[in-house]
């Protein structure tokens, strides 16, 4: 051994580790087996294995499973790995044993050594050992699971939601800012009847309220817990009040509600409670790209588009167009939509197979989650502080589209009927002309009747226009 490495071992025998490590030798054979991605496990994961083991722990010591001192030692360095201290000390890639056995020998191992160092005694000392006492009552099958739960709703309580409440806000400041605001309404990109620009943004309001209800519901099936049911689902070696008792204490330490699996069978052998939860963040991710999407043609030109709207300079949009702004934050959502539907195929395909006991997809279903989490999370509070919060309305602009409007010929049809008012938008378009310009010169209507009857703003409100 030399001054950077010292030697552990494991039921395969002795292992190199890096003399600072907090990790053992199962934890450096998986760091060896599976040079794949480079990718790890991120804070919210490696928070939830820290909550798992904690709450294990606890539970454990309230049953006379663990010597007081010994849980005290592994709560405590639980609570490290909690707070992110030891983030380091996890390295291993995250394409690795589909039971994710790996990261939780890696859970187990560090926190063993590091527990150990708090009793006073060497790292790999065993005094505290990482299957006996960490991992006490538990298995891979059903820890990893059990993570997967916490730090996915942790994701969506926490990042989430929050986030696309900032995007919510934002856009109900806008529409009420621009409800006065009638400009061309579209469909199938072709002009429609009058619309409020306030409108539309209460549309997109709306949008994000019900994805932010989505999004809350998938908590009722991530608060399932597999824990307790070890191996198989059975629950061999591990207290029959150990499920209920560590749910407790996760409950306490995440401040909010776990439980319980129904079922720890479908706990482990499934993951259908993923699937669906992910299902809920690909549908905001598309509402929040539909939403970019249209902010950004409603913001195109500046001279040379539908300009309706202004966008905010957030940087220069060219590298050799001087003066070019391009809507940089929406382009972000747009690719983060991309990103999440991705990951949801990787989460249909994976929730979809595992045979027999074991579903063998967790770490991957579990790092493809949380990452949609954060990027929507992330996207969704840039989007609504640095892009919809700035945006401005040109209402002159959007007056003067509105004037030249052949759509307003659909406001005549209660007054003269469709085929005179076809007649009207045909001619308007053919000679230039304004619908209320040629309605008056075909005698269909007076000057006085024509203000009333194609008044814009009227037509923004349900109601046949000339009934009073």
């Amino acid at each position: 051994m030399g001054d950077d490495y010292r030697i552990e071992s494991d039921s395969l025998g002795e292992m190199q580790v890096p003399a600072d490590a907090y990790w053992g030798a199962q934890t450096q054979r998986a760091v060896e087996n599976f040079p794949i991605s480079g990718s790890t496990f991120g804070r919210r994961f490696i928070r939830a294995l820290g909550i798992v083991k904690k709450s294990a722990a606890q539970a454990n010591r309230d049953l006379g499973l663990l010597e007081e001192e010994t849980a005290a030692a592994i709560v405590e360095a639980a609570d490290e790995v909690i707070a992110g201290e030891h983030d380091d000390q996890f390295p291993v890639d995250v394409f690795q044993t589909g039971s994710g056995t790996s990261s939780n020998m890696n859970a187990n191992e560090v926190i063993a050594n590091r527990a150990a160092e708090i009793a006073g005694a060497e790292i790999g000392d065993r005094v505290v050992h990482p299957n006996d006492h960490v991992n006490y009552g538990q298995s891979s099958n059903d820890v990893i699971p059990t993570a997967m739960h916490v730090a996915a709703l942790e994701a969506v309580e926490k990042d989430l939601i929050p986030g696309l409440e900032t995007l919510r806000t934002a856009l109900e400041e806008a529409e009420a800012e621009f409800d006065g605001v009638v400009k061309t309404g579209r469909t199938h990109l072709q002009d429609a009847t009058p619309i409020r620009l306030g409108q539309e943004f209460g549309g997109y309001r709306t949008q994000v309220e019900k994805g932010i209800k989505r999004v809350g519901d998938v908590r009722l099936h991530l608060r399932e817990l597999a824990l307790g049911g070890t191996a198989v689902g059975t629950g061999l070696n591990t207290h029959p009040e150990f499920p209920e008792l560590a749910a407790e204490y996760i409950s306490e330490e995440t401040n909010t509600t776990f439980r319980e699996a129904d079922n720890h069978f479908e706990a482990q052998a499934a993951h259908d409670a993923m699937a669906e939860a992910h299902g809920a963040l690909r549908t905001v991710a598309g509402s929040m790209n539909k939403i970019a999407n249209d902010l950004r043609l409603l913001a195109s030109g500046p001279r040379n588009g539908l300009g309706e709207i202004e966008q905010p300079e957030n940087q220069p949009g060219s590298s050799i167009m001087p003066g070019k702004i391009n809507p940089v934050v929406a382009e972000s959502v747009n690719q983060v939509h991309k990103r999440v539907v991705g990951n949801d195929a990787t989460i249909s395909a994976g929730a979809a197979r595992g045979e027999i006991d074991l579903n063998l997809y967790k770490p991957v279903l579990a790092h493809s989650f949380l990452e949609s989490a954060a990027l929507l999370a992330n996207a969704a509070e840039a989007f609504g502080e640095k892009f919809v919060a700035k945006l401005e309305a040109n209402e002159e602009h959007c007056a003067e589209q509105v004037d030249r409007s052949m759509a307003l010929a659909t406001a005549l049809n209660p007054a003269i009927g469709y085929d005179k008012a076809s007649k009207v938008a045909k001619r308007a378009l053919a000679e230039e002309k304004t619908v209320r310009e040629v309605a008056v010169e075909e005698g269909y209507l007076t000057e006085d009747e024509a203000d009333e009857v194609l008044d814009p703003e009227r037509m923004t409100h349900r109601g046949i226009l000339g009934d009073d």
